[in-house]
């Protein structure tokens, strides 16, 4: 097990560990500690790493965040099928984020009979099911099927007062944050003229920006607010298109920098592994690693 101030000395020690897993057998719950375990960390065109989706866990409660075209497969290789995945959170319609979700909701239709859980809010749903799930699903049945008749639907609250449209709520003793992110299209000045996308807050210590274009406001406004622990970021190796380039990144505050994981970065990252650790990054997200924050 490796401690993130083995990692990080210079007077930065947050309470995470770090350990590598290469089973999730029997590990959707825990002693209640809120654990991340990276099932991948690849972006969408990476070969050699399995997509960014994560599961989180604490205590009894499970949740899966984004699930991909390699998810199952991934999940599988972990010895974790995904049909014991109850819970799921989607931040935004991308292939590498949602093309496991088919599987999903026709598995739980027709094999599992138990329908999964979505926490999804109504203009969400209505565009994930319309423009991503109804095609291969819809007329499986004499009778056309809705998102309601294959998912659970849990509804999160809008958070007054947050600093850009957030939705909220919980899973268990999980406390789930959802702001609105800035990720596509490429022209998009801010998250309002952005297609739909989100980011996640989990129990105010971890922000899980999933994807999202370099945007300063969206980790100063809430990292002010919260005062993160660990905050882990989008990271490509070139400036342009809809991530967050690693040069722009490092004209975050050295407050900023030194809590922050890169994620979703391409093959290449080697090349690039060094130079961010010399800018004061944390470090970069691991595959097949638990990140967990035992209560201070």
């Amino acid at each position: 097990m490796v401690h993130s101030s083995d990692l990080f000395p210079q007077g930065w020690t947050p309470t995470m560990e770090i350990s590598r897993a290469d089973s999730l057998k029997d590990s959707l719950t825990n002693n209640g500690e809120l654990a991340m375990f990276f099932i991948g960390t690849g972006s969408a065109f990476a070969r050699t790493l399995n997509q960014n989706n994560v599961l989180v866990v604490k205590g009894q409660d499970h949740l899966l965040i984004d699930c991909g075209t390699k998810c199952a497969q991934a999940l599988y290789n972990f010895q974790l099928p995904l049909a014991d995945i109850r819970n799921y959170l989607i931040t935004h319609s991308h292939a590498d984020h949602i093309g496991g979700l088919e599987e999903a909701q026709l598995f739980g239709r027709y094999v599992s009979r138990n329908k999964p859980r979505m926490i999804i809010n109504e203009t969400y749903q209505q565009i994930l099911w319309e423009q991503s799930l109804r095609g291969g699903s819809e007329m499986s049945e004499a009778v056309p099927l809705s998102f309601e008749d294959l998912w659970e639907v849990q509804r999160p609250a809008p958070l007054a007062g947050a600093p850009r449209e957030t939705w909220s709520t919980r899973l268990g003793d999980i406390s789930i944050k959802m702001p609105r992110t800035k990720h596509y299209p490429d022209s998009a000045e801010s998250w309002r003229d952005s297609f739909w996308s989100c980011g996640v807050i989990l129990d105010d210590r971890v922000l899980f920006t999933a994807d999202t274009r370099f945007d300063p406001a969206l980790v100063k406004d809430f990292d002010d607010e919260y005062n993160f622990e660990v905050i882990f970021h989008d990271c490509q190796q070139f400036t342009g298109g809809v991530h967050a380039s690693l040069d722009e990144l490092m004209t975050l505050p050295e407050s900023v920098r030194r809590k922050t994981i890169l994620m979703h970065y391409g093959d290449n990252w080697r090349a690039a592994e060094q130079t961010a650790l010399d800018a004061g990054f944390h470090s970069w997200a691991q595959q097949g690693h638990w990140y967990r924050f035992p209560d201070s």
